[in-house]
């Protein structure tokens, strides 16, 4: 095993992590104010913690650090946002359910659609179940940060190649099936441009952290200025 480069692995994941946790939060939860003292107005967002060729991830950037300019409107305009896009009964036009956007195959295995199969078989219960189903995007991004957090917690070569193919499969299974359309729908609806680049974010992250487990690609990831 590459030791120096499975440091960095583990490094650069703690950084996406950063970036799912307040993503997710901004997904599950409606916007307070110190949300937007904690992530805007100290410039968290104006520094992401990782840097990426990726291009969507590059477009996230630009796009975070394009937003809430006006902190005296910013949070009126992330709460309109929040219920327009996933709360407004009968009306929101991103729900984030993969159910709404990636119906379930009949003649396709329902452990590779359903979410909670994934979570049952690592023992994981989600604290918020009664309010959220399984397949919200918090829940999910929630738990592909725990598989993250697993994996860095593995020293045997072994465990860490199986590990590497589960957090891609859940990735595939259930963040690519259907979170393009949903950021598609998002970059259309949203009034501002922190949900716009929030959706980004959070397919980005995914696209490199899929990219980064491939043990056949070329890293082309950095940290920048990551904290402990």
């Amino acid at each position: 095993m590459d030791t120096n480069r499975e440091t960095e692995v583990n490094n650069l994941l703690k950084g996406y992590n950063m970036m799912l946790y307040f993503a997710g939060s901004m997904i599950m939860y409606e916007p307070t104010e110190e949300c937007i003292t904690d992530f805007w107005s100290k410039g968290i967002l104006r520094n992401l913690p990782v840097e990426s060729r990726n291009p969507r991830f590059m477009e996230a950037a630009s796009q975070l650090r394009g937003s809430c300019l006006d902190k005296a409107t910013c949070r009126l305009l992330l709460m309109e946002d929040y219920s327009r896009l996933f709360t407004r009964p009968g009306y929101a036009v991103a729900v984030p359910l993969k159910s709404l956007w990636a119906p379930e195959d009949p003649e396709g295995d329902a452990r590779d659609y359903d979410p909670g199969s994934f979570y049952e078989s690592y023992g994981w219960k989600p604290k918020l179940r009664n309010r959220l189903p399984d397949d919200h995007l918090g829940t999910e991004i929630l738990f592909l940060t725990l598989l993250t957090d697993k994996l860095a917690s593995f020293d045997d070569e072994a465990c860490r190649r199986e590990m590497k193919k589960e957090i891609r499969k859940f990735i595939k299974d259930h963040i690519f099936s259907w979170v393009p359309q949903w950021n598609n729908m998002v970059q259309e609806s949203a009034g501002s441009m922190c949900y716009k680049g929030i959706s980004t974010l959070i397919l980005a992250c995914a696209e490199d952290i899929y990219a980064l487990l491939d043990s056949d690609n070329d890293l082309y990831f950095s940290l920048n200025n990551l904290k402990n």
